[in-house]
Order: C-alpha cells, then sequence, then structure tokens
C-alpha cells in the first residue's frame, strides 16, 4: 500500500482534474470517478464502487461531493474526504465565481450557447453510460431479486411517476427486509 501522503495527494488531485474537466453534473463524475479510481488507480473494485454510487445517490446533497466524500473515506478516512471534497468543490466555485463575475457576457454570447448545447448531447451519452454499467453489474450477480427492484424501480419512476424518494425508501426497506430474512436463515444453519 501507498504512504497516506502519496495517496492524499493523489486522491486530491483526481478529485480536482475530475472535477474541474467534468460537465453535467454528479452522473458525469460517478463514471468518471469509476475509470479514475476502479480502472486507473485499481484502489477500489467496482462493486465497491457500485455499493458507493449508491450511497452518494440516496443521500442528500450534490452527488459529486457525496461521491468524493464516500470515496475519500474508503482510501483514507478523514483525511481522505477532506482532501477530495477540497479536491471536488474547488473547480466549481472558482469557475463559478468567474462566470457570475461575467455573467453578462455569457448569456448574451451565441458561442457559448452553442458549445453548451453541444455538451448536453455528450452528457447525455455519459449518463446512459453510467446507467448501462449499474444495470450490467445488477445483472452480473444473477439475483433476481436485484433485477426485479432495478425494473420495478425504473417503472415507478418513468412510467408511474412514483417520486424519487419514496422508491428510493422502499427499496432501502426491501433491502433491509431481505438482509435480515438472509441472516435469520443463516442463524437456522
Amino acid at each position: 500500500m501507498e504512504k497516506k501522503s502519496t495517496v492524499l495527494k493523489k486522491l486530491f488531485f483526481s478529485t480536482f482534474s475530475l472535477s474541474m474537466f467534468t460537465f453535467g453534473g454528479g452522473y458525469v463524475i460517478i463514471s468518471l470517478m469509476k475509470t479514475k479510481f476502479v480502472d486507473q488507480l485499481h484502489w477500489i473494485d467496482e462493486e465497491e464502487m457500485l455499493d458507493m454510487t449508491a450511497i452518494a445517490q440516496s443521500s442528500p446533497g450534490a452527488i459529486a461531493v457525496n461521491g468524493a466524500i464516500v470515496v475519500g473515506y474508503k482510501l483514507a478516512g478523514l483525511p481522505g474526504v477532506l482532501v477530495s471534497v477540497f479536491g471536488a468543490v474547488l473547480p466549481p466555485m472558482v469557475i463559478l465565481s468567474i462566470v457570475s463575475l461575467c455573467y453578462d457576457a455569457f448569456i448574451a454570447n451565441p458561442v457559448v450557447a452553442s458549445v453548451l448545447k453541444g455538451m448536453e448531447s455528450g452528457i447525455s451519452a455519459v449518463i446512459v453510460s453510467v446507467v448501462w454499467d449499474m444495470g450490467a453489474g445488477i445483472v452480473k450477480q444473477k439475483s433476481v431479486f436485484s433485477a426485479a427492484i432495478m425494473i420495478g424501480s425504473f417503472l415507478a419512476c418513468m412510467v408511474w411517476k412514483v417520486n424519487v424518494v419514496l422508491i428510493i425508501l422502499t427499496a432501502a426497506a426491501l433491502g433491509i427486509v431481505r438482509t435480515l430474512v438472509a441472516e435469520k436463515r443463516g442463524r437456522r444453519k
């Protein structure tokens, strides 16, 4: 294992660069965090990253910051949280401060409007990639229960327009019940 100071430096620069060059919100940065921390640095395995993504999505606040918190904590405890959150928050804070000073010029500029419009397409593709990866992770588990929750959650959200908070709470309750039942069965054996 690398020295803690080396891990903290890599963690800061990783979250800083991801945040600096990521447009489109938390779902995009989660995908890039997976690429960085799972595929490149091999600090986290894919299943752990899926679990961390679920925690980041279900926690209140920005997904990018929540993702930085759970990854930072996993890798280096409380110092990792502080370093990764600072790295994730610093670029947008600086960029938004500059944009707010020049807001009138940005809003009226057709080139900036065109660039932002073009970025929407790329962001959509990255979000589809995240959904695909997460769905593939569920399918790889070969768990009918998990697949049913995934499909049911999708239908509840997209077809029946159920509030996302209710879907998350229901999925969490089902997961708790499943865990309790599995533990009870394990004690009987």
